[in-house]
């Protein structure tokens, strides 16, 4: 097959070491688990020991140089990441993971200081919050909890039977407050179609929340130009640290919205009868942050930026297609998802008949091949495909057309294994 030119992938697996490993048995590691966490190359590495051994210290507090030198570290990641997903550097808020920063906006909105935000009315019952079938736990259970608390209705979007948002599964009306979905799909892949989501849900005044998790690191993302009012993201899915996750949210609707934790740091004024609180951002980073892993972030978004988001897409997507084809000619192998390369990222979840996922799991990581199994935090959509798990590969910037063809042959030691090739 012909694969995306002026994208060295040898150059790039050379900065991440842990991908020169073996194991099981001395076999080459094969790590397609990239939709769980990525992997961090030595650039993201080097800046965390860097930060901590020579400007370890707390930011925004203190007046001598190192905690000086450490908020200029944090406020330049802060800087970097605004830049890299197309916001103003107010925009960005730290926190510890995307399910953080969902959950923030989910309680924040749902609180009684938010009603100017819904006309002067605190959300509550005859008022509808839309979701879609497709979604991580992380985008559904904030939601539902919202609507428990405020009596508000829960409503979603479908799926399509090629694992897609069924846009003709829900009309919108007057009531609907609040439009969350995913980008990108976790297990099927399916990229959403934001333009047209974000157009039904400004047509009745809605606000919109968006999962970039699986996004964000794949393809180049602009959320002004998305004109999404609130985004998530987390650090370890894109080659940064674990621990730190990213919310953005436009900077009119941050400054309406109450803190979501309370503490030092995200205060202006404190007496013992009130307090008042800091501006967006900080309003909404209490205490001591994650400040080496934002370092870490800020240099995996750097490097990144070195090797333009364009290039990794198309690279990306040369691996999907291959795996598509191997896979789809495989007997007996079901792709949980778009069966094409068309608006679709790069997380292929697939069932093999005759083979439980987690049995299959196993025999793949005999090979060598780092899969995941389960439900991927997603049990609606399993459900929906009448599958209580299934298999996902996924792939990232550093996998190779080498080893989607590992994933398949090992697809097939399974199936002689288990006796599924007859």
């Amino acid at each position: 097959m012909t694969l995306a030119t002026g994208f060295d992938v040898a150059a790039v697996r050379a900065d991440f070491p842990i991908l020169a490993r073996t194991v099981r048995d001395d076999k080459p590691l094969v790590y397609l688990d990239s939709g769980a966490t990525s992997q961090r190359p030595l650039q993201v590495l080097d800046a965390e020991r860097d930060f901590l051994l020579n400007r370890n210290a707390a930011v925004h507090r203190g007046a001598h140089q190192l905690a000086e030198e450490a908020t200029d570290a944090y406020e330049y990641a802060r800087s970097a990441i605004a830049g890299f997903v197309g916001a103003k550097v107010d925009e960005i808020v730290f926190t510890k993971n995307a399910t953080e920063s969902l959950n923030l906006v989910a309680y924040t909105l749902g609180d009684d200081r938010s009603a100017g935000l819904f006309g002067g009315r605190a959300l509550g019952e005859g008022d509808t919050i839309v979701v879609t079938e497709l979604e991580h736990h992380a985008n559904l259970v904030p939601w539902q909890e919202l609507a428990r608390r405020t009596g508000a209705t829960l409503r979603w979007y479908g799926i399509t039977d090629d694992g897609r948002i069924d846009l003709d599964s829900l009309d919108l009306d007057e009531t609907v407050r609040i439009v969350a979905f995913t980008h990108q799909s976790n297990v099927t892949g399916a990229v959403a179609d934001v333009p047209e989501l974000v157009r039904r849900a400004r047509a009745v005044g809605a606000y919109v929340v968006l999962d970039a998790c699986q996004s964000v690191p794949h393809m180049a993302v602009d959320f002004a130009a998305l004109d999404v009012d609130f985004a998530a993201f987390s650090g370890h899915k894109m080659l940064g640290p674990s621990g730190v996750g990213v919310l953005y949210g436009k900077a009119d609707l941050l400054q309406q919205l109450p803190p979501f934790l309370t503490g030092g740091s995200m205060i202006e004024t404190v007496t013992m009868e009130g307090s008042t609180y800091a501006a967006p951002p900080q309003r909404f980073e209490a205490g001591v942050p994650m400040t080496s892993q934002v370092v870490g972030l800020g240099a995996a978004v750097d490097y990144l930026t070195a090797l333009g988001m364009d290039a990794v897409a198309a690279h990306e997507h040369d691996l999907v297609v291959h795996a598509l084809d191997r896979l789809t000619a495989i007997d007996g192998l079901r792709i949980v998802g778009p069966t094409d390369a068309v608006a679709r990222g790069g997380a292929v979840a697939f069932d093999v008949a005759g083979i439980h996922a987690h049995d299959l799991g196993q025999v793949l990581d005999d090979e060598g091949v780092a899969i995941r199994v389960g439900h991927h935090c997603a049990w609606p959509m399993h459900r929906r495909f009448g599958v209580q798990a299934s298999a996902r590969a996924s792939f990232a910037l550093y996998n190779t057309i080498t080893e989607v063809d590992a994933l398949a042959d090992a697809i097939g030691v399974a199936q002689k294994f288990f006796g599924a090739d007859r």
